[in-house]
């Protein structure tokens, strides 16, 4: 698996963004003149065409799974946030001085990343179809990329106790049940939530604003969370102390 660049990780929320920016609006379909409904739309029509359902109901089965997806990833990320430290998550270098194998990372080693897949897997729902393929599949290398970057970095430095968590603990398939013993670490919540205000507002417009079927408002919501967010963000600390980040 290649490796991301240095200018990727330090880069890689603003790549994030630029996926989403270019997957919501999709400028192929406009120079191809293709139809521009959103992939929800497109995926309650499926069932409906084979009878299998209505498209009321296939409309409401496709916005329930965008709130399950949208609190999965809220959920996981909040959890892993809470025991690695949002100050870490946050930050533009990578960093280590022990296993944190606490919380999520005794099921898998990097739960933020699927935290955000899952995340990008509810998103891409308000996008056009193209768009949500495109978003999905680089989102996805994006987040393999920068896996294998911070796993070799973490091998290079810790060495033996990092492999032989890394034998343990499986990647992004989280294990039903904790595979090593728990490392101190204590969970810091308040600032864990602080740190995922995005993620949350996400899935509080999904719940809140769904049920008017227009994707418009549920991306309003989203703007909005983002930008309380960044403000958010004035109130996390930068790291004093070295941990791993994944």
């Amino acid at each position: 698996m290649l490796k991301a660049t240095a200018f990727e990780f330090r880069f890689r929320f603003l790549l994030h963004a630029i996926i989403y920016v270019v997957g919501f609006t999709a400028p192929w379909d406009y120079w191809l003149h293709l139809d521009t409904i959103r992939t929800w739309q497109y995926l309650a029509a499926l069932p409906s065409r084979a009878g299998w359902l209505s498209f009321s109901a296939a409309t409401n089965a496709v916005l329930i799974l965008g709130i399950l997806c949208a609190l999965t990833a809220a959920l996981l990320r909040t959890w892993g946030s809470a025991y690695l430290g949002v100050s870490i998550v946050k930050d533009v270098s990578m960093h280590t001085d022990r296993v944190v194998a606490a919380g999520p990372y005794r099921h898998l080693r990097n739960p933020l990343y699927l935290g955000t897949f899952i995340h990008t897997l509810a998103l891409a729902l308000l996008m056009p179809p193209s768009g949500a393929i495109f978003t999905i599949l680089a989102i996805g290398l994006l987040q393999l990329r920068l896996i294998a970057r911070e796993e070799a970095y973490l091998t290079e430095q810790q060495g033996a106790p990092y492999i032989a968590y890394c034998a343990e603990v499986p990647r992004l398939l989280p294990a039903l049940t904790p595979r090593v013993l728990s490392s101190p670490e204590q969970p810091n919540w308040s600032h864990a939530f602080l740190g995922e205000i995005y993620m949350w507002g996400v899935a509080i417009s999904f719940l809140a604003l769904g049920w008017r079927y227009n994707a418009f408002l549920i991306i309003q919501g989203a703007l909005i969370s983002l930008g309380v967010a960044l403000i958010a963000r004035a109130f996390i600390q930068r790291p004093q102390v070295t941990k791993p980040t994944s």
